[in-house]
């Protein structure tokens, strides 16, 4: 995985959880611009593959990276950067 806009190579420790630190490292992807809003994430599988991480570890990422409302997950579609709507407080879904 290249440097892309000075965002750090992943590179997981052993003294935190590896979900939490692929969430943070998406989550600074997208607040360099590098993943836009309304723009979907690449699949489970290609996320897996990488980050190098395992099914489950993209699967926690992306339900941290919900809670943090980063994302927004629609059924069947895919996984997408939040949208700030300027009527509500809340991110929204792909435009």
């Amino acid at each position: 995985m290249a440097d892309v806009q000075g965002i750090p190579d992943f590179d997981p420790s052993d003294m935190a959880y590896v979900y939490a630190q692929m969430a943070d490292h998406i989550a600074l992807r997208i607040a360099a611009g590098d993943l836009r809003p309304g723009s979907r994430l690449p699949g489970e599988r290609a996320l897996a593959e990488e980050y190098g991480v395992a099914l489950g570890t993209v699967r926690r990422a992306v339900e941290e990276l919900r809670d943090r409302g980063l994302v927004v997950t629609l059924p069947a579609k895919g996984t997408f950067v939040a949208v700030e709507d300027e009527n509500e407080s809340e991110p929204s879904g792909p435009v």
